[in-house]
């Protein structure tokens, strides 16, 4: 494997490192063939862009890192397992920060032979990763979306006469710039297009760029956002331009400045259709971005969090609608075999819609049950991911026991955007929907019951908003074991088994979860007890986290239920010796709770998760969504564990 590190600031070379190794040369504790390069101290008080040339042949992986001074946890910018029989260039934008950091870019090739990962070259340029005035080979990542017929090129870079024009960054025909042509479309509707990178932060503000499009007006050339699922939201076209004050000259560059309202990743896609070989030319040059709306009167962006409730003290923002039915209940229960506890710590509040007949209703009588839980207003023309937990007991039918409408604020009208199908089988379960809205609206959270016989319960939890759409993304010291084990490994010296990664039920009856914590459907870390004898331990080891003079907040779920549950307990690992952070022992709960623990340590040093096996095979023990946070705990009091580790 061949590793090649150079990084440059406007064009200034800061370091360059090359070295080899093969896949089995060298290894880590972990037991991987694994290469980490770190940059030098960085302290970029403007925004900046960085861009990384690099290849993956056979299997591997790249992750690039933020790491700053002072913090335990790396934050990820970027990662890819794609291969690619060519170099790849990939953009990352670097926030703005007083902040000294570092970047820390980790490869690991695959255990397939030939396997290896490379990079070539990379490059700190100041500003957005989506600007661009193309004098540079790379293009800043821009790269045609290849068509048969029609697509964009370079233009520019001559000293000789040509047929075109100057660019608008040096007005002279030496400078760059992207084009496209009508002369090869075939058939009446050609698309090309001109596609940014896909940003690694969210981008709203001010969108700028030069364009010139010539005297045929056979063509529509529009200005898209596409985020990560595909999705385009047209910001622009030239139709919608008022173009009367211009003068009619084909060779001018005329500027256009649009507003993006996008809080979440995306690319930005210049397209032009033709309806013909006579469409004409469009051109494109420095396009830039600024993180202010181009127009003072345009409305900030809504900050979604108001929607988020996890009724530990009260309703939040959210009001009932008792008009037509009974409200949604505020309750606290103690979980045992037919009642879960809340999905936020296991012990605490959630709502219940309680669709059961009254007291003295008979099989027969004419019976309806709703209940309406509203959410604040949200705004019109966005994009938004709902999360809410429900879990579900009693209903024959399940189409009304659970829906979600969208209700219009001018119109009143309600749109239906998810309902349930499926039964909970007594879990928690992640309900994910990703919506868009077209005026500003309200969320409705409905459960009808029309008979005797289909009446049931309710539970909901949880309820959390985003701008954007629900996707997999790593989040440093988070682990919800959905896409793999995150780095967490399996301590082999003195175990009698291993944490097995499982989802769903584990194989011993009155023992372990229902479902995982994070989804009720996904996976989760567990210790099989049958195979074990009584007093046997499995360990699970986090990686290396760093020292800081500040306090650590590690917050995880546990499950220990069954009549022969033994020990799970959390150590800090450092030089050989661990520590006791925290530990429960005995059966706890049929549901999954919340474990708060608050330590600190100034050195480099690891997270074990060692569970024990109890007097029976009913003592499987499981744990789920990890996470680490820099600082002290916030709230949690009463679950709090305080350890200070010097």
């Amino acid at each position: 494997m061949v590793l090649c590190y150079s990084c440059c600031v406007d064009g200034v070379v800061l370091m360059v490192l090359c070295y080899s190794y093969c896949a089995d040369g060298v290894v880590t504790s972990e037991g991987d063939a694994r290469g980490v390069l770190l940059s030098p101290v960085l302290d970029q008080e403007d925004w900046s862009c960085l861009r990384l040339v690099y290849q993956i042949t056979g299997a591997g992986g790249l992750e690039v890192l933020l790491r700053s001074e002072g913090k335990g946890f790396d934050r990820p910018l970027w990662s890819s397992q794609a291969p690619s029989d060519s170099w790849v260039i990939s953009s990352m934008d670097l926030p703005n920060t007083t902040e000294p950091y570092r970047v820390a870019i980790d490869g690991s090739p695959g255990e397939l032979q030939g396997s290896s990962v490379a990079i070539f070259e990379i490059h700190i340029s100041p500003g957005y990763c989506l600007e661009c005035n193309f004098e540079e080979t790379h293009l800043c990542g821009y790269r045609n979306q290849w068509n048969t017929n029609v697509n964009w090129y370079i233009g520019g870079g001559v000293a000789v006469q040509s047929d075109l024009p100057s660019d608008n960054t040096y007005s002279n025909k030496i400078g760059h710039f992207m084009y496209v042509d009508s002369i090869y479309a075939k058939t009446f509707k050609e698309v090309a297009k001109l596609v940014s990178p896909m940003t690694t932060v969210p981008m709203s503000g001010c969108l700028g760029f030069q364009y010139q499009r010539g005297e045929k007006p056979g063509n529509r050339f529009s200005v898209y956002t596409r985020d990560q699922l595909g999705q385009y939201q047209e910001v622009w076209n030239a139709a919608s331009e008022n173009q009367t004050n211009w003068v009619a000259d084909p060779s001018e560059w005329i500027p256009v400045q649009v507003d993006v309202k996008a809080p979440y990743p995306v690319q930005v896609v210049f397209e032009v259709a033709f309806n013909s070989q006579r469409g004409g030319r469009v051109k494109v040059d420095d396009i830039t971005f600024s993180s202010e709306f181009c127009s003072a009167d345009t409305e900030p962006t809504f900050d979604p969090s108001i929607a988020n409730c996890d009724f530990e003290s009260g309703l939040c923002h959210y009001t009932q609608d008792t008009n037509l039915g009974s409200a949604w209940k505020r309750v606290a229960v103690k979980p045992n075999l037919f009642r879960n506890g809340d999905h936020t710590t296991g012990a605490g509040s959630f709502l219940l819609s309680q669709s059961r007949v009254t007291p003295g209703s008979r099989p027969g009588a004419r019976f309806s049950y709703v209940s309406r839980l509203v959410s604040p207003l949200l705004p019109g023309n966005m994009k938004y991911c709902l999360r809410a937990h429900y879990s579900l007991r009693g209903f024959s039918q399940t189409e009304q026991a659970l829906v979600v409408y969208l209700q219009h604020q001018s119109s009143k009208k309600q749109e239906k955007v998810w309902t349930q199908g499926e039964r909970s089988k007594g879990i928690w379960i992640a309900n994910d929907i990703t919506f868009q809205t077209t005026q500003p609206s309200k969320l409705l959270f409905v459960s009808i019951c029309r008979s005797f016989w289909d009446c049931g319960s309710v539970a909901l939890d949880d309820i959390s908003l985003s701008l954007g759409d629900w996707l997999s993304l790593s989040v440093p010291g988070h682990c919800d074991f959905e896409a793999g084990l995150c780095g967490y490994t399996q301590d082999k010296r003195g175990d009698a088994g291993d944490w097995m990664w499982r989802r769903g039920s584990t194989p011993t009856s009155y023992t372990g979860p229902r479902g995982d914590h994070t989804t009720g459907l996904g996976y989760y870390m567990y210790m099989e007890a049958s195979p074990m004898m009584p007093g046997q331990g499995v360990r699970l080891r986090s990686r290396a986290l760093r020292g800081s003079h500040l306090p650590k907040c590690l917050r995880f779920f546990y499950h220990m239920y069954g009549s022969g549950v033994g020990e799970l307990r959390v150590h800090l690992a450092r030089d050989g010796e661990d520590t006791l952070l925290w530990k429960r022992a005995g059966e706890q709960s049929v549901a999954w709770l919340r474990a708060v623990v608050e330590y600190h340590s100034d050195y480099q040093h690891q997270i074990v998760f060692e569970a024990t096996r109890g007097s029976s095979v009913r003592s499987d023990i499981a744990i789920d969504d990890i996470v680490f946070e820099n600082g002290p705990c916030k709230g949690d009091s009463q679950q709090r564990t305080t350890q200070n580790i010097a």
